[in-house]
């Protein structure tokens, strides 16, 4: 079980959920309202985890939480728990987020800050074991960027249509990029939640544009008003492999 020393997959199985850009501007009309979206992560033909995703209004905003729970055989060997939740304004624009990782032996924490004003982002990861800053940093953002989190409910709005696509500013606190996701074609697609026709839309994140690895990652949305995330893929390098999640169940 070599692929289990590290948390990798984990990792990738996060990123999938939260690493999909959003675009700048107003909420537009029809945009989902608060849900919880229960998913089955699968990693090397294996049943490696559970996520769930969940939005609520926030103020006069948004709130965006993500829980990642290693399962089966993978949770006896690596236990894995992410919990992500970050805060955006009432057009989507970053004001916080924070990450706890338990994955094995790690133990950590991510802060992250969006100061609008000054146009800039404030990092901060701690290692909780061993009580110290693995990184501490600032970058200069744009007056209105996208955190990683509430990418999927964004990218629901948008509405794109098969050969369109949009470019907008994304930041992870260590990095702010203009990234383009772009809607390619429609395919009828089986999950535990039953077959649906759908829309393949793909996000340019990796290969050094926001991540250096190279991958990439595919989102499926139902081709319908609700645009709902189905099914939700990165494919990484080869030792890597590819992490697919399909939704199990969706509750309003």
């Amino acid at each position: 079980m070599v692929f289990l020393r590290e948390p990798k997959w984990a990792r990738a199985g996060l990123c999938v959920l939260l690493c999909l850009p959003r675009l700048s501007g107003q909420a537009e009309e029809g945009a989902p309202g608060g849900e919880a979206l229960h998913y089955t992560v699968e990693w090397r033909l294996i049943t490696a985890g559970k996520a769930r995703v969940s939005r609520s209004p926030s103020g006069s905003g948004w709130q965006t939480a993500v829980h990642l729970e290693s399962a089966g055989l993978v949770s006896k060997l690596f236990k894995v728990r992410d919990d992500y939740s970050a805060i955006q304004d009432s057009g989507f624009c970053a004001s916080s987020s924070f990450l706890t990782a338990q994955e094995g032996r790690r133990n950590r924490e991510t802060r992250i800050t969006f100061d609008r004003e000054r146009k800039k982002a404030s990092y901060l990861e701690r290692d909780l074991t061993r009580n110290s800053v693995l990184l501490a940093q600032e970058i200069d953002i744009p007056e209105c960027v996208h955190e990683i989190s509430g990418a999927l409910q964004r990218l629901r709005a948008l509405r794109l249509e098969p050969g369109q696509s949009a470019q907008i500013p994304v930041s992870d606190g260590k990095k702010s990029v203009p990234a383009r996701v772009e809607a390619q074609q429609r395919e009828t697609i089986k999950t535990p939640s039953g077959p649906h026709k759908t829309i393949r839309h793909e996000a340019f994140l990796f290969n050094n544009v926001l991540y250096r690895r190279s991958g990439r990652v595919y989102v499926w949305l139902t081709d319908d008003a609700r645009r709902v995330p189905v099914q939700i893929q990165v494919r990484l390098q080869f030792h890597i492999g590819t992490i697919t999640l399909q939704l199990e169940k969706q509750e309003s």
